[in-house]
């Protein structure tokens, strides 16, 4: 079992991942399943998540890992194919709660982009601190 926050209740039985309902899943591996995500930065917006309960992305297997990555190619290509606006996209991963992590089971974020969703896209993820985005 991967890390779990110690916050004196049973995590997995309050963990949102470990929870889902099979209907949410799109694609799944032998250790991973990938969702859209219910509250969208942009459509299509898309998470890749273990199937084990594990806290961090730094503590995947190297198994997970492999997976986690074909699943994100994969994703990326049906994405680009049901849309063909998507130009770009954002991979990200808030790991603890001082990144922004709200959900303590790890899941990667694939966020689709397209020409002209933000003023300015420069600096992309940059952006979560967001005087830092523009490289001054």
């Amino acid at each position: 079992m991967g890390a779990t926050r110690n916050v004196g209740i049973d995590v997995l039985s309050e963990c949102v991942f470990c929870g889902l309902d099979s209907s949410r899943i799109v694609q799944q591996s032998g250790l991973m399943i990938v969702i859209r995500d219910a509250f969208p930065v942009t459509p299509l917006h898309t998470l890749v998540i273990p199937k084990r309960h594990v806290g961090s992305y730094f503590e995947l297997t190297d198994d997970e890992l492999y997976q986690l990555r074909r699943l994100l190619s994969d994703q990326r290509r049906e994405i680009r194919e049901a849309d063909n606006t998507v130009s770009g996209f954002n991979i990200g991963v808030n790991d603890g709660e001082s990144a922004g992590q709200t959900v303590f089971h790890c899941h990667v974020h694939l966020i689709p982009r397209r020409r002209g969703d933000v003023e300015n896209p420069q600096g992309g993820v940059r952006g979560v601190i967001p005087s830092k985005q523009g490289y001054r």
